[in-house]
């Protein structure tokens, strides 16, 4: 019987951890994947209070290495569900059944798909979802990023410093990212903008070669000769595995009210996969923070 089982090891999984070993409770960590959570894929940090430059592996291995040193068991196992059994939550895993006192769920969001023909195929062959894992493949070639938000501004910028010319595609004429990222990406002579533009079509045979692309306005298209697409159109939960014990909203968050509690006693939610205006690195910590400190009151 372990005091608090967390599922997922991001910064807000990680986070939660920390705080629930230092007020002297065991933890579990149950993670799918590596820890570091989507912040791995940062290459400069450069917004979170009192650290002016970190990359987002650094960040999440001193975060990774502080839990760990206080404790913290990590297991590498997929969730399947989580159920309520009164004083007592049944975790189980396509490892294994685990027993605990309270669950935080911290599952964070993977990266949203453009939903178009042959993008499936096509990914590992052109189609990249990570600029700062991929992007060193494509040195010297002509890449597009798609997206409009910080990612996207973000993976643009990264791009730039390898491949000869980077398309960045949105479908709006302005960007939802930061003004400040963006007045980077503009100082940069090889990123040419396709605005208030869609992607419609992929090319290729075995591999990318080019995107079709439309002009929301005057509905022509164009292709784009380029052999990678990095696609940075935002993110999405993968929260169906806790739908018995948390409320889902129509996007698939879970519903939660600050104090980061669910509609189940004993069972918490922290991080991006929580429903919320915000969502950053800091909102992620604090949210693990709450939501450790919830859970460890709710077993007083």
């Amino acid at each position: 019987m372990t005091d608090i089982i967390i599922v997922g090891a991001g910064p807000a999984g990680l986070t939660a951890a920390i705080y629930a070993l230092r007020a002297g409770r065991s933890v579990l960590l149950l993670e799918a994947k590596s820890y570091g959570g989507q912040i791995v894929n940062t290459p400069d940090i450069e917004n979170y209070p009192g650290l002016k430059h970190v990359s987002g592996f650094e960040y999440a291995t001193t975060l990774y290495e502080q839990a760990t040193g206080f404790g913290a068991e990590l297991k590498n196992e997929t969730v399947l569900s989580v159920e309520d059994k009164g004083d007592t939550k049944e975790v189980k895993t396509d490892g294994g059944t685990y027993s605990a006192r309270a669950v935080i769920i911290a599952t964070g969001a993977k990266n949203r798909h453009m939903g178009i023909d042959r993008e499936e195929e096509l990914t590992g062959k052109g189609i990249s979802y990570c600029a700062t894992c991929d992007g060193a493949f494509f040195r010297g070639k002509d890449v597009a990023v798609c997206g409009g938000g910080n990612t996207a501004l973000s993976d643009a910028l990264f791009l730039s410093n390898y491949c000869r010319t980077v398309y960045l595609i949105h479908r709006r004429d302005e960007f939802r990212g930061g003004a400040a990222e963006a007045e980077k990406v503009k100082a940069k002579e090889n990123v040419k903008f396709v605005l208030n533009s869609t992607v419609e079509e992929l090319l290729g045979d075995k591999t990318l070669s080019a995107v079709r692309v439309k002009d929301k306005i005057s509905g022509e298209t164009k292709e784009i000769e380029v052999s990678g697409l990095f696609v940075a159109i935002g993110q999405e939960p993968d929260n169906e595995a806790f739908r018995s014990v948390a409320d889902l909203d129509e996007k698939g968050y879970i519903l939660s009210p600050e104090s980061c509690e669910t509609r189940t006693r004993g069972v918490f939610i922290a991080g991006d996969c929580r429903q919320k205006n915000v969502r950053q690195l800091t909102t992620a910590v604090a949210d693990g923070a709450v939501a450790a400190l919830a859970a460890c009151s709710s077993l007083e």
